[in-house]
């Protein structure tokens, strides 16, 4: 077996790979990897990979072939590659593209050039179920209302179909956008924004109109969004994560398109309007009475003809709206997002429901351009005093958590990192609302819970941005859609155990270009030896794959 000590790569008959973090050609091999491969570990010196499935036929669908991917691996690898990832790998690939669907004739069909494949296919007891009808050796019919639960099903058993059967042309909404936007500042689309919406339209064909794109916090989605919708020219259903986001929406809308202000609905928990351009909350859709009880709302997929539907923060999808994804196939669909991560583990249903992975522009490649703020990221850990200790240690794993995360020693960190950013605008973000309550008063700051109604809340965001507020303490409903341009200093005290999507959102907040000196503080305060230690490891791992390194320090040390 041949033996290259000075290359970076260990590559693992199991689809892990090992990659040396001192290597020249290591921030190279990062974002490579990052187009196949899902980061799995990140210590100080090797950073560990995973090939899977659904990674591989991402990559297949942005159309990065399988000898691409070996010929990158064996020419980095210390040792010759495991010929079974090697097979793994070609398979894998090749399989996306074998099966795919197509409109002829008003039929729906499911094709393939390998009667094999057709053969397997039908041997599984849910197709027949669907009401799926074989035709000739190469060729399935598949009902048109299971257009959606057809790819999903056949996803979970490995066959990734590629959906060429193209889409309805719902009513006519002509959008513009502008080239001066309403507030008087002259606009136009950055070239990776335009990239985007290039990737996911492909000028009409059937093999644009449905997938995500990934961009970072503060690389402008919603532009990307709008300009979609232009090219569409038809009605468009929004959906969003909360009643702030559904706000901004509508700002960007009538700020940036010639889009008339009557079409423009709001359909949130405070108004009902279904209009040419509609813009939703989830939970509005995923309100019901009762736990086992139906969706009353989610008749808005019916309610008028739509011919886009844009999912924001696609990887916070709640799984009812996937259901009702599934029965809107025949729809244009564009998930916008900053991470792909999910932690409920459907990125399979992302993929199948509303579309593979179709842009994706790295995080730091856009800080070196100045689209993005330059971010410094901290982990400051902080000891437990004797008797919380005492505490921590008898209590439950999930007591433990809450216990170390409210450690009270966070306040004087805190303090002491609003000594070193006078005149900063600063945003404390947390979990628990008594921890909250607690860091506010210490800090005579206002508190921005989801006990406010929208009405304060947008008070308090206009302070801040005005620069009237230097702090502001926020709960989790500030992890997504708050529009905060100058907040330069994000402090986390607490999160949703090990979550990598909200840590990515929280860095987000403060990702924005500024005005005055493009950079961002991050800092992520936990305590010393315990789970919050674990748990911020795993949060960090997205960023880390994104090129962002934490310094860790201990708050005896920094002080």
């Amino acid at each position: 077996m041949s033996y290259r000590p000075e290359n970076p790569l260990i590559v693992q008959s199991d689809q892990s790979i090992l990659l040396e973090t001192n290597h020249p050609d290591f921030l190279y091999l990062r974002d490579q990897l990052l187009t196949f491969a899902e980061l799995i570990k990140s210590p100080e010196y090797i950073y560990t990979y995973r090939i899977t499935p659904l990674s591989l036929w991402n990559a297949a669908a942005a159309g990065v072939k399988s000898e691409q991917i070996i010929d990158l691996l064996t020419r980095y690898s210390k040792f010759e590659l495991p010929a079974s990832l090697v097979e793994r790998v070609r398979e894998t690939v090749l399989r996306y593209g074998k099966l795919k669907l197509q409109q002829k004739a008003e039929q729906l069909l499911l094709i393939s050039e390998e009667q094999e494949m057709i053969d397997e296919v039908t041997a599984y007891p849910f197709v027949k179920q669907l009401g799926v009808e074989r035709l000739d050796e190469y060729t399935l019919r598949i009902p048109k209302g299971v257009r959606g639960q057809i790819k999903q099903e056949l996803l979970k058993i490995g066959f990734p179909v590629e959906d060429q059967a193209g889409y309805v042309t719902g009513e006519s909404v002509p959008i513009r956008l502008r080239s001066v936007s309403r507030q008087g500042e002259p606009f136009s689309l950055r070239h990776y924004q335009q990239e985007a919406v290039s990737a996911f339209y492909q000028q009409g064909s059937v093999q644009g109109g449905s997938g995500v794109l990934v961009l970072p916090c503060g690389a402008g989605k919603t532009i990307v969004g709008l300009s979609v919708m232009e090219q569409v020219g038809q009605a468009t259903l929004i959906l969003t994560t909360n009643h702030t986001s559904v706000q901004q929406w509508v700002r960007e809308i009538k700020d940036k398109t010639d889009i008339p202000i009557h079409l423009i609905g709001q359909y949130t928990g405070e108004q009902k309007e279904v209009r040419p351009i509609t813009v939703a909350t989830y939970q509005v859709l995923t309100y019901r009475s009762r736990k086992d009880g139906s969706f009353p709302h989610m008749d808005l997929f019916q309610k008028r003809n739509w011919g886009l539907v844009i999912y924001d923060e696609v990887h916070l999808l709640p799984a009812p709206v996937f259901r009702a994804t599934a029965e809107i196939q025949a729809k244009r669909r564009l998930g916008l997002t900053a991470t792909l991560v999910r932690e409920d583990g459907l990125e399979e249903d992302v993929f199948s429901l509303i579309g593979p992975k179709k842009y994706d522009v790295p995080w730091k490649e856009l800080e070196s351009k100045g689209w993005i703020a330059t971010a410094k990221c901290t982990e400051i850990r902080t000891p437990m005093s004797p008797s919380l200790r005492s505490t921590y240690i008898t209590a439950s794993r999930r007591q433990r958590y809450r216990i170390a995360a409210e450690n009270p020693n966070k306040i004087i960190v805190i303090k002491n990192i609003l000594k070193r950013h006078p005149g900063g605008h600063v945003l404390i973000i947390g979990q628990y609302i008594t921890q909250l309550k607690e860091i506010a008063t210490s800090l005579n700051a206002p508190l921005l819970t989801g006990e406010l109604s929208q009405a304060k809340r947008e008070q308090l965001y206009t302070l801040f941005r005005q620069g009237k507020i230097p702090v502001l303490v926020v709960s989790k409903v500030a992890n997504f859609a708050v529009d905060l341009p100058d907040a330069s200093v994000a402090i986390q005290v607490s999160g949703a155990y090990g979550s990598r999507q909200e840590e990515a959102q929280r860095l987000g907040r403060i990702l924005r270009p500024k005005v005055q000196g493009n950079k961002a503080y991050f800092y992520q305060v936990v305590t010393r030896d315990t789970v919050d230690e674990e748990y911020a490891a795993s949060r960090q791992l997205f960023l880390t794959e994104q090129g962002y390194q934490y310094r860790i320090i201990d708050a005896e040390v920094w002080e």
